[in-house]
């Protein structure tokens, strides 16, 4: 642990092993020639030896992040491709073509299913390719290594467990390394792990005080050591193990050990052994995949797909059924005589049937589309790259960070989030750390103002004047205090001056930090793990306690006016052990040796736990420094309370040989260090409390507040005072004086009663009974409000104790239907498990779509439990990035993301999913009533190849292009009508009804496509006077079903480019020249399209039957926007002559305010100043209404008489 004293004690069981020790000798049982067999729990390490290593036969440092090999592609990519049951059914189908029973030729199936394996087989090899060349770039990186006491250069690839090697600085660590010495004074090193968890401040590591001279080559082949440690896990933050050297063990912490993938800073150069290489270094056992997610809209595609199989078994049945009744010897002229083929044998029907069946399922294959899934995830993955992570509104200039999209599998997830589960620092606020107030022996010290402050205030109509600086306040980074009673020494002549002198004290020692640069208080900066403890350490200095410097044991600190005013001495302060800050204990401790040998424990934590371990006593300063708490709580400051023990030698010395012992377990050390901990973390004396501003993101509460107005719900899960969070809400339009508000609090007068007595199991029992009556009471509240006319919205507070109850399975219930009656929800004093426990319940429980958004490790259970998880690329590294789905710079962001690019994209993904089933079951059912001409033999309608180029060329373009192009609104218009985004959580464009309506003109369309080919041909004649056949025929109806889906796909956009044109008139036009070509070399269809071409029928033919396809659908359309408009279909009609603006300047408008005018009036009765015409219609004024929570029913005729309202184009004004 960082500033440690090192203790050795004798080992007992454990003789070393050196050079001149003769045999080795097991630490745990016999001697097995020179080997010792490795406990399943540990394992053992002879360090610079390999002949004693090899035996054991440890992993090499060779790493490989492909998926394949050579051996393992075909097989794996194979049944990476084949877990889709698409695929699994082409297969299929491709097996029944190749059967005597198949009308249609085997390489017409064949040829698109190897076609799309191909393509999907070249993509995985061309990733897992550049996989394999950063893995060679790696593996081939020299290190020098230990060799005939020099050092030789060898690639990383060759490194061997237990090797001595020396990294130089900048280099990188090739293997976890046992540190053992270094350059820099007292055997220390910095270190970046910034290619770990993303934090570019810097670590500090030590080696052990034994090992420090073992710098030289000559000097480090004289070691000779042996390291029992656990076996290779994953924690990155633990680390359990001793070294057995010179017959002593010397328990080994995460300070001695050096991780792989991070590098060394400001140090000449370190050397390590080996202790876990390749594979089992903890980075690599780390670097497993996000946990995959599939979209709710693909999960639905599977459904579609069942109904589509449904479908097709619906129609091979009748088919079958139709085979076996028609088949029959009357038809003479058939030749069913004896001899006759299975399939065709009148004398056993019912084979006929189940013949007939499978030929029609190689036939009606076509319904279920097989380049579906390829376009899907082309649009999903450009969409994602071009669009998302190129988005200029969603790039932070100031980081240079753009938004990243980590997957392209749930874009149109983001158009249907309904829960929102957001952290408080870092995520609504900047992290940006400031010293702001401090309560120090009971009395108050600060004078500013925060903007939780103002903005509460504001709220309530006070108006509170900008308090001027004193000539003693300092302004810097991390420190925004002024209060001249304690500034430039002048705490010296307050009347609690001791106290104040232990407050600055423990702020200077107390701590991990690691000072950079000139040892001048001007030019010094801080590397601290965390921003709070840079600002504490900046206060010290700010305060007269200038800490300069850190070694191995020591701390020194240069404080002004301690004996008297203007005298300045450095004082020393030996550390003699940190216990350390975890998510569990919520309190950092400190023991230290003051120069004149006094022993003080310094601690300091969250105010639930520092107040559990005071001394008893002194109850009217803990009263009066819980007020101060919760008056900078209500400020929405960060609280942390500091205390202190003295200790006797005696105590010191007892307590130090328990924690010795618990260093030096291998098995559950943490669980022990927290143990011992407990037994000196105890009996404290309250110093003070301190209290830290975070700002608020900027557009944070204007993001909140367009995100509610599109029917997203808002929770904060935080572990902060319920105070803080209270008010962090209230500063982002979160909560609100209108709202009725259910607070569940443990921090009540009877539950603190019960607390005092002691008993753990009353506790639980009787703060579990507290919480129930709370929630049914609550809940009983919130229905009755939810019942009244004009109830008002309601918001719950929860505290984490509580929670902890609440999530119980006898109350989760109970806790989920009130939380879903709620606008907003606040969890403070959660933990992470909590917050991933709370996700889960509503992902599971509500079954809507959720999103959890946070920046911290703290923040990657719940990340990983949403639907989505968005990262934010904040101050507190990237691991909650790393676990995300996407990742943005800041909170304001999801703005852009859900309500533009999430709305898009589940638009076009639903629109896409729509047509291809259209598409594909119209041209089917073409092939399907020409089944009942042939008596159900299974007599194909069409060429082979073009049932096969149908999907793959002829439609397979314009379809793509509306699943990137097309919107409905422009992006400024979506985020100024934020009501749009509701029709997502609906659910409104891939409903069944939508699906059903898709069908029926499928049914409709396929029959004039079929019959008027059929009836237009009846009489017709080519050139020659003779009448068309059925090549004629299907070519002339495919000719029409290609140029009426086409066209069909125009019918739909929002928006029409010129590539929506390139893509449709290419595809027709595609279908020609092919035709022209394959007439002339096609037997069947021989001169087909020139013969069809010289008579009249056929331009008729073309130019009618795509109008009456198209005719149903364009009554439909019209009757539909006219009278059942979508919302988007009002906010069209109201901006129809706006020129489609996407630019910054358009997107300026979004945030535009409502006129005091407009806020009187509750429906707006005159239309904006964008539309140029009267608005008096109910139906547009139902779409404002909804805007602005009223209710206002919809009449469809008066939207139909504002919709065929001529109006003029607005013309451009002249300057």
């Amino acid at each position: 642990m960082s500033g440690e004293r090192e203790n050795v004690r004798g080992s007992r069981s454990r003789p070393s092993r050196d050079s001149s020790s003769g045999p080795r000798i097991s630490s745990q049982s016999v001697i097995l020639g020179r080997v010792q067999p490795q406990a399943p729990g540990n394992r053992t390490i002879y360090c610079n030896d390999r002949d004693a290593n090899l035996p054991v036969r440890f992993k090499g440092n060779s790493i490989s992040t492909t998926k394949y090999n050579f051996f393992t592609f075909f097989p794996k990519g194979m049944f990476e491709q084949f877990r889709r049951v698409a695929n699994c059914y082409f297969l299929m189908i491709s097996i029944l073509s190749m059967t005597p029973i198949s009308p249609v030729n085997p390489v017409t199936n064949v040829v698109p299913l190897t076609l799309v394996l191909l393509v999907s087989l070249i993509k995985e090899a061309f990733e897992d390719w550049k996989r394999f060349q950063n893995d060679m770039v790696v593996n081939n990186t020299l290190i020098d290594v230990l060799q005939d006491e020099k050092w030789v250069a060898v690639p990383w690839k060759k490194l061997q467990v237990g090797d001595i090697v020396r990294v130089k600085q900048d280099g990188f660590f090739p293997a976890d390394l046992l540190f053992l010495a270094s350059t820099n004074a007292d055997g220390v090193c910095y270190i970046e792990t910034a290619n770990l968890d993303g934090e570019t401040n810097l670590k500090i590591r030590k080696a052990l005080e034994r090992t420090w001279d073992y710098l030289t080559p000559e000097k480090a082949a004289e070691f000779k050591g042996e390291v029992q440690c656990e076996q290779p896990n994953n924690s990155l933050y633990t680390f359990t193990g001793n070294l057995i050297f010179q017959k002593q063990t010397l328990p080994l912490s995460p300070n001695q050990i050096l991780l792989r993938g991070c590098s060394l800073r400001n140090t000449e150069y370190i050397v390590g052994a080996v202790v876990f290489t390749g594979h089992e270094t903890k980075v690599m056992m780390n670097s497993m995949n996000v946990p995959s997610k599939r979209s709710t809209l693909e999960r639905k595609l599977d459904k579609l797909i069942l109904a589509l199989f449904g479908t097709l078994f619906m129609m091979c049945l009748i088919g079958a059924i139709g085979s076996g009744i028609f088949i029959n010897q009357k038809y003479y002229y058939l030749g069913l005589d004896k001899g006759v083929a299975a399939e065709f044998n009148p004398s056993n029907r019912f084979v006929v049937a189940a013949l007939t069946f499978f030929t029609l399922i190689t036939l009606y294959s076509t319904v279920i589309p097989i380049s579906l899934y390829v376009s899907i995830e082309m649009i999903k993955f450009i969409q994602s790259t071009q669009f998302i992570n190129k988005d200029l509104h969603m790039y932070h200039a100031e980081t240079n960070t753009p938004a990243l999209a980590r997957t392209s599998n749930l874009n149109e997830e983001l158009g249907q989030v309904e829960y929102i589960f957001s952290d408080k620092t870092g995520t609504l606020t900047r992290n940006l750390m400031e010293f702001f107030k401090c309560s120090i022996g009971g009395e108050v010290y600060g004078s500013g103002v925060t903007e939780i402050e103002k903005g509460a205030a504001q709220r309530n109509g006070i108006k509170i004047q900008e308090l001027r600086k004193s000539a003693t306040a300092i302004q810097e980074k991390g420190f925004n205090f002024d209060d001249h009673r304690l500034m430039r020494g002048a705490w010296r002549n307050e009347p609690n001056s001791d106290t104040c002198k232990e407050f600055f004290r423990c702020l200077a020692i107390c701590h991990t930090v690691l000072p950079e640069g000139d040892e001048s208080p001007e030019k010094i900066t801080y590397q601290a793990a965390s921003p709070d403890e840079a600002a504490l350490v900046t206060a010290a200095k700010n305060f007269g306690f200038f800490f300069y410097r850190r070694t191995h044991t020591m701390i020194h600190v240069r404080e002004s006016c301690v004996e008297k005013m203007g005298k300045i001495q450095d004082v020393a302060y030996e550390i003699l052990n940190v216990l350390e800050f975890n998510s569990t204990r919520k309190r950092q401790s400190v023991v230290c040796r003051y120069p004149n040998g006094r022993l003080v424990l310094y601690c300091k934590g969250a105010d639930t736990v520092i107040y559990e371990r005071l001394a008893s006593g002194n109850d009217d300063l803990k009263k009066v420094n819980r007020a101060h708490l919760e008056q900078f709580g209500s400020a929405g400051l960060r609280t942390l309370c500091l205390a202190y023990r003295e200790l006797s030698p005696e105590t010191y010395e007892s307590w130090n040989e328990k924690f010795i012992q618990a260093k030096s377990s291998l098995r559950g050390r943490e669980t022990k260090l927290d143990e011992v901990a407990e037994l000196i973390e105890k009996d404290l004396i309250l110093i003070g409390s301190t209290a830290i501003e975070d700002k608020l993101q900027e557009g944070v509460p204007a993001c909140i507040e367009t995100l509610s107005r599109a029917g997203i719900k808002v929770w904060v899960l935080t572990g902060d005072q319920m105070g803080t969070a209270i008010n962090i809400a209230y500063a982002c339009n979160l909560i609100n004086n209108e709202m009725k508000q259910f607070i569940i609090s443990s921090e009540t007068d009877a539950i603190r009663e019960v607390e005092n007595r002691g008993d753990q199991v009353e506790i639980a029992c009787f703060i579990k009974e507290e919480v129930k009556k709370q929630l049914k009471k609550c809940l009983e509240e919130a229905q009755h409000y939810l019942h009244s006319a004009p109830g008002p919205k309601l918001t719950l507070v929860i505290d984490g104790k509580c929670l902890m109850y609440a999530l119980d399975p006898t109350l989760r219930v109970m806790l989920l239907n009130l939380s879903l009656n709620c606008t907003s929800v606040v969890c403070c004093r959660v933990s992470p498990l909590q917050k991933a426990q709370v996700t889960s319940m509503v992902k599971k429980g509500a079954r809507k779509i959720t999103l959890s958004i946070g920046d911290g490790a703290n923040d990657v259970s719940m990340i990983q439990a949403a639907h989505i998880g968005i990262g934010i690329s904040g101050l507190e590294g990237m691991q909650a990035v790393m676990a995300s789905d996407f990742a943005i710079a800041q909170f304001r962001y999801l703005t852009d993301l859900l309500l533009v690019h999430g709305r898009w994209s589940y638009l076009r993904i639903c629109k896409v999913i729509a047509y291809f089933f259209y598409k594909n079951l119209t041209f089917t059912l073409t092939q399907f009533w020409f089944t009942f001409q042939t008596g159900f033999s299974g007599q194909r309608f069409y060429d082979d190849w073009f049932q096969s180029l149908y999907n793959v060329i002829f439609t397979a373009l314009p379809v793509i292009i509306v699943g990137l192009f097309d919107k409905d609104v422009s992006a400024s218009l979506s985020k100024r009508y934020p009501e749009l985004y509701k029709e997502g959580i609906r659910d409104a464009f891939f409903k069944w009804r939508v699906v059903v309506t898709w069908a029926c003109f499928s049914v409709y369309q396929s029959l004039v496509f079929y019959h008027f080919a059929i009836t237009s041909s009846a009489s017709g004649k080519n050139s020659s006077g003779r009448m068309l056949g059925q090549w004629d025929i299907s070519t002339m109806a495919f000719t029409c079903v290609v140029i009426t889906v086409n066209l069909r796909l125009l019918m739909i956009c929002n928006s029409i480019t010129r590539w929506h044109y390139i893509s449709v008139g290419g595809s027709i036009l595609a279908w020609f020249m092919f035709i022209f070509v394959y007439s002339v070399l096609r037997e069947n269809v021989f001169f087909v399209i020139y013969v069809l071409m010289s008579t009249f029928y056929f331009y008729l033919t073309v130019l009618l039957v795509p109008i009456v396809a198209l005719f149903g659908d364009f009554i439909y359309l019209g009757i539909q926007r006219w009278f059942f408009p979508y919302d988007y279909q009002i906010v069209q009609e109201i901006h129809r002559h706006e020129l489609d603006d996407n630019t910054s300047a358009g997107s300026l408008e979004v945030g535009r305010q409502r006129t005091a005018q407009e806020e009187g009036n509750p429906l707006p009765r005159e239309i904006s100043r964008h539309t140029g015409f009267a608005f008096d219609s109910p139906g547009f004024e139902s779409f404002f209404a909804a805007q602005l929570g009223i209710y206002a029913p919809q009449k469809a005729w008066d939207v139909a008489r504002r919709a065929s309202m001529k109006s003029k184009p607005k013309m451009p004004q002249r300057n």
